[in-house]
């Protein structure tokens, strides 16, 4: 096969092939731009290998394209170039060896063979020669695209070792299916069960930057069913595992929430790419499995699980090694209040609305997507009215907000203002009358105006025994 033609639609890889002759190098592009220039999807990664030198390669190509900034990493024998769109990697060809307590290779110059004897999977080991003399001359030593047309996920070589020294791969493997919506390779999953433990060497931070991106997919269930059925999940995600499973007492049972968990963080994908929504799908059910009870008459409960939920989320995010900033609070704060708007639909009233609003702020929207999604009944018309029930629910919203506005409550009377008028000192006083007239306000005993929470200030600080200094 020949990939001329595709190749002479960006002038970069003319470039690259006239200074490699020039070095008397050889030099091919591989690994995800080749298997991406077959399947015809779009890739700005673009790697070359050379037998010589990639960084005396990148530093000529820099030259052609008129020295862009060359970034060398000497200890690897890399470089790259940011050409327009496109990031460019240079590595001479190597082979590698690794040793059972870590996944960093010992890495030494090696053949183009070697080179592709060392890539992940059978897809991303394909290479296109630049050189003029074989220019778009395809090098697939492991049927590369016999696999692409089949859609699976092989390693080229003994898969058992390929994962046992490097067990980020597995997860690699998982993304790969997921991001391609391919299969993998029977043998190739075997060894995935077989080499789980080794994960353990992977550091966290790895190990969520290939699940982030299973996250990302259209479609992500499918992913963590292949983490799940491999045993990977529970390497590093014991608590999502731990929702798996059904009990049943009698004619009682519950559904099971590992499963419910999948179909509401493909629901939630279909109307949002918001990565940190998805985690909240992924985490708003977490605390089913500690809150878990059997009351007779009433069957399988899960009382509070919303508010533990909420409790574990900063835990759980601190050992996953994921951001504890604001996405982490949206988070929390979608897991603890994600009944609330349920809840509503049988109590739409000013008061109850108002709370919402003012605990959820401009999170709402994002809060009522979570919602919708959680409702994966098998009746449709249970689902409908549901529904049907939220969009009352979210117009009922509008209307307060617009009203009352509370989405973004501040108090219309300041505590520096309390202890400037009484001369009181800073206290639990002040916190006192400030909540009593936040609660006036969402009770809707009075509007979320100025004048009318000023009066009641006043007058609940005659209550008190507070007298006016100014």
């Amino acid at each position: 096969m020949n990939f001329s033609a595709e190749l002479n639609q960006n002038s970069i890889f003319k470039t690259v092939s006239e200074v490699a002759d020039a070095l008397h190098f050889e030099v091919f592009v591989v690994g995800g731009f080749v298997r991406d220039l077959i399947l015809a999807r779009p890739c700005k990664d673009i790697d070359f290998v050379c037998l010589g030198s990639g960084i005396d390669l990148a530093t000529g190509v820099a030259s052609k394209l008129g020295n862009p900034q060359v970034t060398i990493f000497k200890n690897f024998g890399t470089a790259m170039i940011k050409e327009s769109d496109y990031e460019l990697e240079f590595v001479g060809a190597r082979k590698e060896s690794y040793r059972l307590e870590s996944r960093k290779p010992i890495v030494e110059d090696g053949t183009l063979q070697e080179d592709q004897d060392r890539r992940d999977f059978t897809i991303n080991a394909m290479a296109i020669s630049l050189n003029a003399s074989s220019y778009g001359r395809l090098v697939d030593p492991f049927q590369g695209v016999e696999h692409l047309k089949a859609k699976m996920i092989k390693t080229p070589l003994d898969p058992t070792i390929t994962f046992s020294d490097d067990p980020l791969r597995m997860m690699r493997a998982i993304r790969f299916a997921a991001q391609l919506n391919f299969d993998i390779d029977p043998d190739t999953f075997d060894a995935i069960i077989k080499n789980t433990q080794r994960l353990k060497i992977v550091s966290m931070e790895r190990i969520i930057t290939e699940l982030n991106k299973i996250i990302m997919t259209p479609k992500p269930s499918y992913g963590f069913k292949l983490l799940f059925h491999s045993g990977l999940l529970k390497e590093f995600f014991p608590e999502m595992v731990a929702l798996h499973g059904v009990d049943s007492v009698g004619n009682n049972a519950h559904k099971d929430n590992f499963f419910h968990t999948l179909q509401v963080l493909d629901n939630v994908c279909k109307v949002s790419d918001d990565l940190w929504l998805r985690w909240a799908a992924i985490m708003h059910d977490i605390a089913k499995p500690l809150t878990k009870r059997y009351e007779e008459g009433h069957g399988f409960t899960f009382h509070g699980h919303e508010d533990k939920g909420g409790r574990m989320v900063p835990g759980l995010f601190r050992r996953l090694k994921l951001p504890l900033d604001d996405r982490m609070l949206f988070v929390q704060k979608l897991v603890r209040l994600h009944l609330r708007p349920i809840s509503l639909v049988k109590d739409v009233s000013d008061s109850a609305i108002r709370r919402l609003l003012f605990e959820a702020g401009d999170d709402i929207y994002e809060l009522m997507k979570l919602c919708r999604a959680d409702i994966t009944s098998k009746n449709t018309e249970k689902v409908s009215r549901f529904l049907t029930n939220f969009d009352k629910v979210e117009q009922k919203m509008k209307e307060v907000e617009a009203k009352d506005n509370v989405r973004n409550f501040q108090p219309p009377v300041t505590g520096d203002e309390i202890i400037t008028l009484f001369n009181v000192p800073p206290g639990r006083i002040i916190g006192e009358i400030k909540e009593q007239i936040k609660e006036a306000i969402l009770d809707g005993k009075i509007r979320n105006d100025r004048e009318e929470a000023y009066q009641l200030m006043l007058d609940i600080a005659a209550e008190k025994g507070l007298e006016r200094k100014i």
